[in-house]
């Protein structure tokens, strides 16, 4: 039913719904995110190639808006090794969707009517809290992120009752502004529809950035009920930048010891054809699942759990 819904609303918006390959010559240079890998063994020129089971569809949708789609929208499976747990499987249902003309700014409006329209007569909605990444960590830990410290983020975590993972460096600041966000902030977060913008600069993955200081990304996450549910940016069109950031994240791969990963020439070459304005947002379907259920954790709302299959 709510794929269903979901698909209604993006008719009615008139927004293409399209396919794009699950397997890809690209994967993703995020450090956090470590992909599934095969080898192509069959005839022609590909024989013993390297391919990625996706993490997200979004480089391939990004070619295809390139190409002249207009906005467009695709459900589709994708995989993230490493990843199990109460709110994570290794293979997921994910809804993203692109809109062009959009900032993030329209695209978080469009985010919060498309869950009102998904989950109406099973979990009516509040109107929505909107908080800067600042003003976030400024309420609920007492910090400001953009002026703290290493040893000021650990003093909070003790005081929560908090540890650092023992693998965790002095250096990897966002590391350690991402656990107080997951062990002190997110679980104190109010019922509800909760949107959080304007993220460190050094967190824009593929978002551009905002005029100000600091410098600060076009980009936003959804919670519900304290779940994590989407990430959305006002998509980077800079194919110069773009090709910097996935060289920069191939550094910090370098330093966790991670392989690196050939930046999407693909991807590059579209963003430089020229990628038109657009914002971008990528929603967990199953987490969706888990809160419009009641239920706890994810290997309840899928029918074969890692292990199961």
């Amino acid at each position: 039913m709510l794929l269903t819904r979901i698909r209604e609303f993006f008719v009615n918006a008139g927004v293409l719904e399209v396919e794009t390959p699950v397997l890809s010559a690209a994967g993703t240079t995020d450090p956090a995110i470590e992909s599934f890998t095969t080898t192509y063994h069959g005839p022609g020129p590909c024989h013993g190639s390297r391919l990625y089971l996706h993490s997200s569809p979004e480089f391939p949708m990004k070619r295809l808006l390139a190409a002249g789609a207009g906005s467009i929208y695709q459900i589709c499976k994708v995989f993230r090794d490493g990843e199990s747990g109460r709110r994570h499987n290794p293979e997921y249902t994910l809804l993203e969707w692109y809109r062009a003309g959009f900032d993030h700014v329209a695209l978080m409006v469009e985010v919060e009517a498309l869950l009102r329209e998904v989950l109406r007569d099973l979990l009516p909605l509040a109107p929505a809290r909107h908080w800067t990444y600042r003003e976030l960590f400024v309420e609920y830990a007492g910090i400001d992120p953009f002026a703290t410290s290493v040893s000021e983020i650990r003093q909070v975590l003790q005081a929560k009752g908090s540890n650092a993972p023992p693998g965790l460096a002095e250096d990897e600041f966002d590391g350690w502004l991402d656990l107080l966000l997951t062990h002190v902030i997110e679980p104190a977060l109010d019922p509800g529809l909760v949107f959080v913008s304007e993220y460190p600069a050094s967190q824009a993955a593929l978002a551009r950035l905002l005029p100000g200081e600091p410098p600060v990304a076009a980009r936003f996450e959804v919670y519900l009920d304290g779940v994590e549910l989407a990430n959305g940016y006002h998509e980077l069109t800079d194919a110069a930048e773009q090709l910097r950031r996935f060289e920069r994240d191939n550094t910090r791969r370098g330093a966790r010891h991670l392989a690196a990963i050939e930046p999407d020439r693909r991807l590059l070459a579209a963003m430089r054809s020229g990628l038109p304005d657009c914002a971008g947002v990528a929603l967990g379907i199953d987490r969706l699942l888990m809160i419009a259920g009641g239920v706890s954790h994810i290997d309840e709302v899928m029918v074969f759990p890692l292990g199961t299959a």
